[in-house]
């Protein structure tokens, strides 16, 4: 039986052969044993409705859905000789798909709450990766601009190099997005007054 430690150096290997880096497979492996944890947390109800969602999400559900609702219509507008209608004004018929409509919009409403909540998870992730890239970027520049300044290259001298190795402050940017929003419509002309 092949260890971990040896599937892990063959992975690597072939990664490298398709010319990816290490740390792309440490990325990627990173992320699958998060999904597998994520998933290992959920809640039997949240199990029950991904799987539910799942189902009726499928040709499978439509096709047993076409068989039985064509069936129950073919029955009772009378075209089956021999078979009683059981439901001439579709009144069972529409009472059923009613409740089951109630059921499956809930199960999906679950299951939407619950993958907002892991979206919203992965949207500060990648606001803080962001965050660290730019602070990165800015701290690398700072730097770049500085042994410029040194070797005096003249482009040292442009003001807009020592505005871009200040890190940003998120919290400003998202201030002054909430106060474009505010001054001006979706249409990107200004608001007069008192319009919202």
């Amino acid at each position: 039986m092949v260890d971990q430690a040896e599937q892990d150096d063959a992975a690597a290997r072939l990664d490298r052969q398709r010319g990816l880096a290490r740390v792309v497979d440490r990325n990627v492996r990173a992320l699958v044993a998060r999904r597998a944890a994520e998933d290992r947390r959920k809640r039997t109800s949240e199990r029950v409705a991904d799987r539910i969602t799942g189902f009726t999400g499928s040709m499978r559900f439509v096709y047993i859905h076409l068989l039985l609702f064509g069936t129950w219509i073919v029955v009772n507008v009378g075209l089956v000789p021999g078979l009683p209608r059981f439901d001439p004004s579709f009144v069972i018929l529409a009472m059923a798909a009613s409740v089951e409509a109630i059921f499956l919009s809930t199960f999906v409403l679950i299951s939407q709450n619950r993958m907002a909540e892991l979206a919203d998870k992965r949207a500060d992730l990648d606001l803080q990766v962001s965050l660290l890239a730019e602070h990165e970027i800015s701290r690398m520049l700072a730097l770049v601009h500085r042994m410029a300044e040194k070797l005096g290259i003249e482009e040292a001298a442009d003001p807009e190099l020592h505005e871009l190795a200040q890190d940003v402050h998120p919290e400003a940017v998202l201030d002054k997005i909430e106060e474009n929003a505010n001054n001006f419509g979706r249409d990107g002309q200004p608001r007069r007054d008192g319009a919202a």
